[in-house]
This record gives structure tokens, C-alpha cells and sequence, in this order.
């Protein structure tokens, strides 16, 4: 029997939104409206290095302007192409639907190899992209803001911020021209742990709703859960440190480009991270297992599999093999549909890409409010709060006092509740309310629709639903 042919990372997008809207009453026309990608622009530019003229490619596409501006990252890598591109785009659409943040969605990408140049080289380059598209509106506060990707962080996203500024110099919101900038240059506490908090904060979530970690075959809480992570990269870092150090997660694997670590006692997230730093990977880690085929690693036994790096990692030649009971998708699109079909064959229960990883756009909304309104979240109420605190602390202490009793607060108590919220408490506050509200409006879908057993149609029918609403209201 001939296995059938992999579906495309565009194609797997396809599939899935065609899965949701067969469930949903659109019209033949919005329904069409809503999958198509508006606009993809592709740009060519040379900059001159080394002696010789380089020509670059690079592309931004626009999937839907139901909402204004349209959000999503730019990737750097050597695989960027336009179904990719859009793909992704399509999936910001999605995500910022379903998790409220007022964007379309867009994505960007340039064709390169950022370890192949210098910091010099790397911001002559990043500086021509944004020129050719800032001239095009394609990098705009009001229209299109970007923010990092796979390859790029804060550092290309202040070249791109200070690039637009410098041609439009009148522009007073310039800086919310892009997110994930350096705190220093107009960005925000805790952007750069953002998406891996959410990963966390989503399976904390999980972990509340009895009825999905039943259908996952699983109980109890996090604790004590052995997890896999496949990419020790910002997101995979953040959310395997997250989940080891505050929910008593054992993260048994941890998957890289050459290879992967496996202890069944726990890995130190730490200390890997550190070493990848200092080796460029984790082959000669000496505090752990090395298996040299890092792919089998994704087939080993654990609660909990993190694919936090590239899409397709899981499709229709292992899936059969994946045993977790549980998949967070913290990367976009780790697992194809045909894998898809599989797994949910088995009963894995799959927490989808457009929910899990949107940890990232929903604290770049609180960036770019932050710009918009010129002030840093917290400055106008963290000490009128504290006073107010205080106040409580002083009368309780002056009854205790007065009758005699002569308790006293402990100071660890004393301590956190005079603390008034600043810029990262509050970012975190917004975050972990997001993922909630999110993850609660997928799951009454999906527990309460005969048609939907899975999280991912839930994700989508919710999404479109909010899209569809959209288009609605503008009369189309």
C-alpha cells in the first residue's frame, strides 16, 4: 500500500481551516475571502559586502486586513519562500483572533543565513530589508509592525525601529513600528520569555480542565510530569525552564540540530543552554545521554512533547511512533496534517500552534500599546497602590496591638503584598489572563460540540468565527 504523499506547511494550513469551515455555515464567498492570503510582496536587493554586490530575497505577506495593523514576526533562514511565508501568515490571522490581540495577520522572511555574517554585515542587510519595505507601508504602526522570528531578536528589531524613524522622522508613534525591541529602545519586560511563558501558562490551563487531561488519558497536575523538548531555542528554553523550576516538571530529552540529551532524572535546562552557547551544541554535553538520531528522541516515552523549532518535525513517517499522550505545539506548525490525522487516530491530544505559541503576539500587543500611549505599564499606579496596601498592613497591626493579641504578619507575606505591580507583573498578569480566557473558549468548543474531538478544530472554528464577524461588520 502506497503511503500518501506529505502535505505541504501550506497545504497542512489549508487542510485544517477547510476541516473547521466544513463544520461552520460561512458563504462559499467569505469562506474564500478569509482563507486567501490579500498580498505577498517579494523583494530583491543587493547590498554591497566584502567587495562584491550580494542580492537578497525576502518577502512580506499580508493575509487579512479584517483588523489593522496586520502583526507577525520576520524569520531569517536559508529555507524562506513564499508558501511558507503565507502559510504562516494565514496562522497569524488565526492566532490573534482567538486570542484577542486586534491584528490581521502578516509574516516576513528573508532568505539567509544569519551565522554566515557579521553584526556589521547582519545590520547593513536587516537596515536595506526594512528600507524597501518601510517605503511600501509594509512596516508601519498603524499598518503592518513586525516583530522576531526564527533568526532574528531583539538587536535587528531596534535596526528596523531606528531605520523607520529615520524616514519618518514626524512620526510621534515611530517606535511601535515593530515589537520586541530592546527595553532600552521602547520595547517591554518580558517580550523575550513571552512565548515560552505561554507554552506554560497554556499547560497550566490544560492541567485545570478535567475533561481534556481525562481525554488525554492522564491526571493530576504538572508536577511531576516528564516532558521532551525538541529546540533549546528562545521558546523551547524559556518554557522547558518555566515548567522544571515552578511546576516540578522532569525534562527527561532535549532535541538539537546535532543531536539529542536524554535523562531520565531530569536535565539542567541551564546548564545545556550554557553549553550550546559554548560548543554550538550538545554532542560532548557530559552530564547527560547523547543520541546521536535526535529525531528518535521524539518518540520517547514522556507526558508531555514540546516541538519548539522547525515545522514538520512530526508527520506521517513517525507519528505512529510518538507515544506522549500530550502535544504542545510551541513551534508554528511542528506537526503536519497527515501526522495530525494519525495521532488523533490514536487519541493524542493535540494542543494546536495558533493557541500554544501565542504567548508572543499577545505580549507584542502590550509592546505596542505601550508605545502608542508613551508611558511604561505601571508608573501611574504602582505607588498609589502600594500605599493603599500599606494602609491594610498598618490598621492590622495596630488592632493586633491594641487587643493585645500580639500576632504578627510574617515578613515574606509583608513583603510580596506591599510590592505594587510593575512593568513585568503586569505583563505576565495579561499574559496568563489571555492564554485562560483562550484556551477556555477552544475548550467549551470541543467538550461541548458533538462534531469537534480535537482542540485544534476548536482553535480554528472559534478563530474563523471571530474573523468571519469581522468581515461582517466592514459588509462584506
Amino acid at each position: 500500500m502506497n503511503t500518501p504523499e506529505e502535505p505541504t506547511f501550506r497545504e497542512s494550513v489549508d487542510i485544517m481551516y477547510n476541516r473547521a469551515v466544513a463544520l461552520m455555515d460561512l458563504s462559499p464567498g467569505l469562506e474564500e475571502k478569509i482563507r486567501v492570503c490579500n498580498a505577498t510582496y517579494t523583494v530583491r536587493f543587493g547590498v554591497r559586502l566584502r567587495g562584491e554586490l550580494k542580492t537578497f530575497t525576502g518577502y512580506r505577506s499580508v493575509h487579512s486586513e479584517h483588523m489593522e495593523p496586520v502583526k507577525g514576526g520576520i524569520r531569517y533562514a536559508t529555507g524562506v519562500n513564499q508558501d511558507e511565508v503565507e502559510a504562516l501568515a494565514a496562522l497569524m490571522t488565526y492566532k490573534c483572533a482567538l486570542v484577542e490581540a486586534p491584528f490581521g495577520g502578516s509574516k516576513g522572511g528573508l532568505c539567509i543565513d544569519p551565522r554566515e555574517y557579521d553584526e556589521n554585515e547582519l545590520e547593513l542587510i536587516t537596515r536595506r530589508f526594512a528600507y524597501e519595505l518601510i517605503k511600501r507601508d509594509l512596516i508601519n504602526p498603524s499598518q503592518n509592525v513586525p516583530a522576531p522570528d526564527m533568526g532574528t531578536g531583539e538587536r535587528e528589531m531596534a535596526w528596523i525601529a531606528d531605520q523607520y524613524k529615520r524616514m519618518n522622522t514626524t512620526d510621534i508613534n515611530g517606535t511601535a513600528c515593530v515589537t520586541g525591541k530592546p527595553t532600552n529602545a521602547g520595547g517591554i519586560q518580558g517580550r523575550t520569555e513571552a512565548t515560552g511563558r505561554g507554552v506554560q501558562y497554556a499547560l497550566q490551563e490544560f492541567f485545570r480542565d478535567a475533561d481534556g487531561v481525562k481525554k488525554a488519558g492522564m491526571s493530576g497536575t504538572l508536577d511531576g510530569k516528564s516532558v521532551v523538548v525538541q529546540g533549546l531555542g528562545n521558546v523551547g528554553y524559556h518554557a522547558a525552564k518555566f515548567l522544571s523550576e515552578e511546576d516540578g516538571c522532569k525534562i527527561v530529552g532535549i532535541i538539537e540540530r546535532d543531536g539529542a540529551l536524554t535523562d531520565p532524572n531530569g536535565l539542567d535546562v541551564d546548564a545545556i543552554r550554557h553549553w550550546i552557547a559554548g560548543h554550538g551544541g550538545v554532542a560532548t554535553y557530559p552530564g547527560a545521554t547523547y543520541v546521536e538520531d535526535g529525531a528518535s528522541v521524539l518518540e520517547l516515552d514522556c507526558d508531555i512533547l514540546i516541538p519548539a523549532a522547525l515545522e514538520g518535525v512530526i508527520n506521517r513517517t513517525n507519528a505512529g511512533r510518538v507515544t506522549a499522550p500530550l502535544i504542545i505545539e510551541a513551534a508554528n506548525g511542528p506537526v503536519t496534517a497527515g501526522a495530525d490525522e494519525i495521532l488523533r487516530g490514536k487519541g493524542t491530544v493535540i494542543i494546536p500552534d495558533m493557541y500554544a505559541n501565542a504567548g508572543g503576539v499577545t505580549v507584542s500587543y502590550f509592546e505596542w500599546v505601550k508605545n502608542l500611549s508613551h508611558i511604561r505599564f505601571g508608573r501611574m499606579q504602582r505607588r498609589q497602590e502600594e500605599a493603599r496596601h500599606q494602609l491594610i498592613i498598618d490598621e492590622l497591626e495596630r488592632l493586633s496591638s491594641d487587643s493585645g493579641i500580639g500576632w504578627e504578619l510574617s515578613p515574606n507575606f509583608k513583603t510580596k503584598y506591599l510590592r505594587g505591580a510593575g512593568e513585568l507583573e503586569l505583563v505576565r498578569s495579561g499574559l496568563d489572563d489571555t492564554m485562560r480566557t483562550a484556551y477556555q473558549s477552544m475548550a467549551s468548543v470541543w467538550h461541548e460540540r458533538g462534531d469537534v474531538d480535537d482542540l485544534r478544530t476548536a482553535a480554528y472554528l472559534v478563530a474563523i468565527s471571530k474573523v468571519a464577524d469581522s468581515y461582517r461588520a466592514k459588509g462584506l
